[in-house]
């Protein structure tokens, strides 16, 4: 990582930062800032058109989203987008404003006319279904001069507050009002409501006080026959489709012609206006500007003949000599290969490592799918785990962001998984051992089957957990050895230096005098181990004072927590025999294999989250804090490729 400084005319700002932004290799850094007594004062650069490109982008997207959708031309939004560039910003600006005034408030208009329409439409199907239901009552209406007429709709087991309102009614109407009802479907009784259209307001209050729906049909209907009603209704409903339709091909139209240009507006103001966003972090005086930001090795030559190819030599970028203390404060750039981008989204979970730590992401390519491969470690699972996370990729890999890099590493372990089923002899468990087509295999004297091989399998599960934190440590010795460049930093970092190398000697001599004591060692290490348990104690006291020591029993802790990688496999195998002890007993063959097949996959699932989030376990609480102090922030490139 660089740290530099990128000088230029004033004048050319605005083209340069496009440039930039079209690389997407820096990361900025605030710029405008006073320097030492005598040196030159920079100020803010303040972007003047932000908040008209803001408002211009805001009009521009609302018009995009009520356009209807057509296949777009992207040839002609790339040249749109190219013209643009190469214009001013005033003359951007004037472009937006002319598609603003053609579109704007026509297509407001007819949108809002369209939704009034659709709603009109509803009202009168809905004036439809109850007409046609009420219509064998059409006799018991009465037809009276001076009355009104409305519907109500109930919901049939609330029907018993029909004799509330009519109580009601008779004392407002005095005794002036007809209620009739009938039912309109399993669910709902109509109710015609006849009365005096002088009491109408306290009648309708009445209504809306009793929550009741109440179906007011529109005045031109009052007075009528009902199946002169449904007659005008139909009229009025189909007119009112027939103008939807017409609204609908002006919009088609209307799409057809600016959609392209919408499109393309919308994303180069967007991309202007991100560019904008971060003009408050440069610093300019009359004539220069200046931006600060880092820039990764690999990205800076292309970055400078970027520049060079269009404005020659009135742009420089100044490689800035990096004090350790500035390296202290660089941004991490996880520079992997694809392979190992799963794991790097893993770390995004947890705290990033600062720019001068060792980044872990490929430690924990190794370890994470060791682990998940020795918990569930049998092949058909393996098979199983691939294709699922195959299948779910694709299906859902574009939808959700996370669901990519999740299944990415579920492919990668299940290699493993099926590696160890192999070592282990298991298929669907002990099924393909009882086919005879695998046997575990013979390794260092040990039959690696896991039900019968439980000891040495908590040993080797013991075993990698001390490998695993001893080179958690070591790492650490070497991140604090590259901290001691600041230094500020020494005397610190000798102290977790002798800290961590305390706990490394804790580990050997615990490992010796245990070795001692039950004779796998000659007894006389035995005191070789305590010499080196006292000098570890003392380096740890010295690292991090008395209360340290105590991370003694959290150091042996953390070591048998990894015999959870025996414990949780050993469960899985237990429950794949279940399954397959269980099909078994079924007198039915294809029920057996059905019975069994859906325990296996239960057992599929279970171990894809849990051997997953036990190795993550072992990762972040064993493992991680015994190198990676955490903090630090990811390079984020100002531009719209990933780059970081």
């Amino acid at each position: 990582m660089v740290k530099v400084q990128v000088i230029g005319p004033i004048k050319d700002l605005d083209s340069i930062v496009d440039t930039l932004y079209q690389a997407g290799t820096i990361h900025l850094e605030d710029a405008s800032r006073s320097h030492d007594q005598g040196g030159i004062i920079l100020q803010k650069v303040v972007a003047k058109e932000a908040d008209a490109i803001a408002a211009s982008l805001s009009k521009i997207e609302g018009i995009a989203l009520l356009l209807p959708k057509q296949p777009p031309d992207i040839n002609r939004q790339k040249k749109i987008i190219q013209t643009l560039g190469k214009e001013g910003q005033e003359s951007v600006l004037g472009r937006a404003q002319v598609v603003i005034d053609e579109l704007e408030a026509t297509t407001r208009n007819l949108i809002t006319r369209k939704t009034d329409l659709e709603f009109t439409i509803a009202n009168l199907s809905r004036y439809q279904t109850v007409i046609e239901k009420i219509l064998p009552i059409e006799g018991q209406i009465p037809v009276l001069e001076g009355f009104e007429i409305t519907i109500i709709l109930i919901q049939g087991e609330f029907e018993g507050i029909l004799e509330v309102i009519k109580e009601k009614l008779t004392l407002i109407t005095k005794n002036q009002c007809e209620l009739i009802s009938a039912p309109i479907d399993e669910e709902n009784i109509a109710t015609v409501v006849v009365f005096n259209r002088k009491y109408s307001a306290e009648v309708h209050s009445l209504l809306y006080s009793q929550n009741v729906n109440e179906l007011r049909l529109p005045p031109e209907y009052l007075n009528r026959p009902l199946n002169e009603i449904l007659v005008l209704n139909e009229e009025r409903r189909v007119a009112a489709m027939k103008e939807v339709q017409e609204i609908e091909k002006e919009l088609m139209e209307l799409s057809r012609s600016w959609q392209d240009e919408v499109a393309a507006l919308a994303r180069f103001l967007k991309d202007r206006h991100e560019e904008i966003k971060v003009f408050n972090k440069f610093g300019q005086t009359d004539y220069t500007f200046v931006m600060l930001g880092w820039i990764p090795k690999k990205f800076l030559a292309s970055t400078k003949q970027a520049l060079y190819e269009l404005y020659g030599n009135s742009v420089v970028i100044n490689e800035l000599q990096a004090t350790p203390e500035m390296m202290d404060e660089a941004p991490t750039f996880y520079d992997n290969p694809a392979i190992l981008k799963p794991f790097e989204y893993l770390l995004s979970v947890i705290s990033h490592p600062k720019y001068r730590e060792i980044d872990p992401t490929p430690i924990f390519a190794v370890f994470f799918p060791l682990f998940f491969g020795l918990i569930v470690g049998d092949i058909a699972y393996g098979f199983i785990i691939l294709g699922l996370a195959l299948v779910l990729k694709k299906m859902f890999g574009e939808r959700f962001d996370w669901i990519r890099p999740l299944m990415n590493l579920m492919i990668i372990a299940s290699f493993p998984t099926i590696i160890f089923g192999f070592i282990f002899g298991e298929f669907f468990g002990d099924f393909g051992e009882h086919m005879g087509w695998l046997h575990p295999l013979e390794i260092m004297g040990v039959t690696w089957h896991r039900l019968d091989a439980l000891i040495p399998m908590l040993v080797l599960s013991i075993a990698i957990g001390v490998f695993h934190i001893i080179f958690g440590l070591c790492l650490g010795i070497i991140n604090q050895w590259t901290k001691m460049r600041c230094t500020k930093y020494v005397c610190e970092c000798r102290k977790h230096i002798c800290e961590k190398a305390g706990m490394i000697i804790v580990i050997f001599s615990i490992l010796i005098l245990l070795g001692a004591t039950i004779q796998i060692v000659p007894e006389i290490l035995m005191y070789p181990g305590l010499v080196m348990l006292t000098i570890a104690l003392a380096l740890i006291i010295y690292g991090g004072g008395v209360i340290a020591s105590i991370e003694v029993i959290s150091i042996i802790s953390n070591v048998l927590s990894y015999a959870r990688i025996m414990a949780i496999g050993t469960a899985s195998v237990i429950l794949a025999l279940i399954a397959n002890q269980v099909g078994g007993m079924m007198e039915v063959a294809v029920v057996g294999v059905i019975v069994a097949a859906l325990i296996h996959l239960m057992n599929v699932l279970l171990k894809m989250f849990v051997a997953s989030l036990h190795s993550f376990r072992l990762h972040i609480v064993e493992f991680a804090p015994k190198f990676s102090e955490g903090g630090g922030k990811v390079y984020s490139p100002f531009g719209k490729g990933g780059r970081g």
